[in-house]
């Protein structure tokens, strides 16, 4: 568990990755709704109510709640150069026991796509879940005509393992996803995404 009160906050070479806070809501807003078109295409539809200032504060909430409770590691990715938002990523679903695993979910906004910075963000948060969360496995997955990420997976340690069928609803239909693993012992060499 990572504890009541605890306060999480990694930095990479060019960003601080960090718990969303109330005041980020006009920034989150402008770089969703400016992405969009970018966006809908890879995620769950988004409830009539995505832009609500009561969603993005029940979003602040279910941050810090994940947080305590240990489920959950859900940060903003903040441009340290301007503090600019440039997407989020988090490690969720974490679970303990024999397990020690958890899932790693992704976006970015178009603005500040193929720049590396999601790559930053993953390997930080990577290296958080191995070394301070003590896990040993993390899982992802993306549709399979998701080239951008399946690549960007792989340049981060993530190793292929496999097709879900219909594993979530993306964008209103349920979607087949690519599955990867990034394991804290991997000996596995390097797999071939297909």
């Amino acid at each position: 568990m990572l504890g009541r009160g605890r306060k999480v906050r990694l930095e990479t070479e060019r960003l601080t990755l960090r718990l969303p806070l109330h005041a980020d809501y006009r920034p989150w807003c402008a770089l969703r709704q400016d992405s969009r078109d970018f966006l809908q295409p890879w995620e769950p539809t988004w409830a009539p109510d995505h832009f609500s200032r009561k969603s993005f504060t029940n979003r602040v909430y279910w941050s810090q709640r994940s947080v305590q409770t240990g489920s959950g590691v859900p940060l903003f990715m903040i441009r340290r150069s301007d503090s600019a938002l440039v997407g989020a990523i988090t490690l969720d679903h974490i679970r303990r026991g024999p397990a020690q695993s958890a899932t790693t979910g992704y976006w970015i906004g178009q603005p500040f796509a193929r720049q590396g910075y999601m790559r930053e963000a993953i390997k930080a948060l990577v290296h958080y879940a191995f070394t301070t969360l003590d896990l040993s496995r993390i899982e992802a997955g993306c549709l399979p005509e998701n080239t951008p990420s399946r690549r960007l997976l792989e340049s981060c340690g993530y190793k292929y393992e496999g097709v879900a069928q219909s594993y979530l609803q993306i964008d209103g239909r349920w979607r087949n996803h690519v599955l990867f693993a990034n394991l804290r012992s991997d000996r596995r060499g390097r797999t071939d995404v297909g």
